[in-house]
């Protein structure tokens, strides 16, 4: 399967609520260190993927500006005062093929 396709079927699989980073896509899709590559899939991604559940080493918001991205994840529930997501409560950790 195509990188890019595969990451994003991989946050497709990101419950409402939970985030990931995209150092963690790329380590999913079995390309440790690719998380740049992880954000050029996300360019122009299809409307049903949930880029925003996508976020920056430490739980940092990486979008410009963040208010879209912040408003969409507290619409799921994931509380936060700053541009900072807690990934202790919020990183989602998938089982063993929870994607495909």
């Amino acid at each position: 399967m195509e990188f890019a396709q595969h990451v994003l079927n991989i946050i497709r699989a990101v419950p409402p609520g939970q985030v990931v980073t995209y150092g963690q896509v790329a380590a999913l899709a079995g390309y440790p260190r690719r998380a740049r590559h992880v954000g050029h899939a996300l360019r122009n991604c299809p409307s049903d993927v949930p880029w925003y559940r996508v976020l920056g080493a430490g739980g940092s918001v990486r979008v410009d500006p963040p208010q879209r991205q912040l408003e969409l994840l507290r619409a799921e529930g994931v509380v936060t005062l700053t541009q900072r997501v807690s990934l202790k409560k919020y990183q989602w950790l998938p089982g063993p093929l929870s994607f495909l």
